[in-house]
């Protein structure tokens, strides 16, 4: 479903989105084979038989294999290839003699793991198995060939049709299709969409799957559409205001707040103080005397005082303190 939002109030800065798809392509090149210098992935992406370069629609093995791969992919061909390996971000298969990448993100049934020696694994499992993929990305200059078996399922007309309908500034509602370290893909009903990590809330997220879940249907906006890579971006966080505007006129040193723990980490605790705004108390600030770790002062779930020493909207940053004050303990 899309609909149109109001129009952006004209005296509202607008969000920097430069960064976006640099972060994505960044995630990328992390995981693709041309950029891993593990050795036993150069070992497991060997195929494990001959890649002859098979004659395409009848045509010539000896025609130059990455314009066929450009052509495939103009026409939206299905191909079917078998996994010769894998890498720790997705699987290795060759055609016409190219080595190719499908990111685990483009697997259809590949489960959720938080654990990379799991996530290696269950992608070891995939070996010799034949799937149905489409060619996604094509650049010779870089040595990416990159398929995916989710586009495979999409009519390209639909998808066309869909890509040409949706726009910036829309807001959609989708369906989480899979969570990776760096964000959720969410089906548009035919076109993926994907949600930066960064854009899942205005608070701080560790993983995509501690805001959302595979199945699970929510609302986005379209931050920008790249239709000649057939990319969606989208935002979760920006359906709410900023909490962090105007900041500096709610919150400032000496005050006195309540809220509750929502993380323990090792150099402290955070504190939710507003729906997606969170302040933090460093190791430094939580007690008087010394401690092993910040769980052994405070819980998450836990109600708590806290003082205000830091506020900057800039940074994004509040700190607090749980130590003792003038008015004595604050928690």
């Amino acid at each position: 479903m899309i609909s149109r939002p109001a129009p952006p109030n004209p005296n509202q800065t607008p969000p920097d989105d430069t960064g976006f798809w640099t972060a994505l392509l960044a995630q990328e090149n992390t995981h693709s084979p041309a950029n891993t210098h593990d050795e036993n992935h150069w070992r497991e992406s060997l195929p494990l038989e001959a890649h002859p370069m098979q004659p395409m629609n009848g045509r010539p093995a000896q025609e130059n294999p990455w314009l066929l791969a450009q052509e495939c992919m103009e026409a939206d061909e299905v191909i079917r290839l078998r996994v010769a390996g894998h890498n720790k971000g997705g699987l290795i298969v060759y055609w016409h003699g190219i080595q190719g990448f499908v990111p685990a993100s483009q697997l259809i049934n590949f489960p959720q793991f938080h654990i990379e020696q799991q996530r290696i694994h269950a992608l070891r499992q995939w070996i010799n198995r034949w799937l149905a993929l489409k060619i996604i990305e094509v650049n010779s200059a870089t040595n990416r060939l990159i398929l995916s078996e989710r586009a495979s399922q999409v009519r390209a007309e639909t998808r066309e049709q869909l890509l040409d309908k949706i726009m910036p500034g829309d807001i959609v509602t989708g369906i989480v299709s899979n969570l990776t370290d760096f964000g959720a893909f969410l089906d548009l009903g035919g076109v993926e969409g994907l949600v930066h990590i960064s854009e899942l809330s205005w608070s701080r997220v560790t993983h995509p799957s501690k805001v959302l879940q595979p199945g699970q249907q929510t609302t986005v906006v379209v931050l920008e559409v790249d239709r000649d890579n057939g990319r969606i971006a989208l935002s979760r966080k920006r359906l709410k205001n900023d909490p962090w505007q105007q900041i500096e006129d709610r919150y400032w040193p000496g005050q006195f707040v309540e809220g509750f723990i929502s993380n323990v980490v090792s150099y402290g605790a955070f504190v939710q103080l507003e729906d997606e705004l969170e302040g933090l108390v460093h190791i430094s600030e939580l007690a008087e005397g010394s401690f092993m770790h910040p769980r052994n002062v405070v819980c998450r779930g836990e109600q708590v005082r806290a003082r205000v020493l830091i506020v900057s909207g800039k940074e994004k940053r509040i700190s607090l303190s749980l130590r003792l004050g003038s008015n004595g303990r604050q928690r």
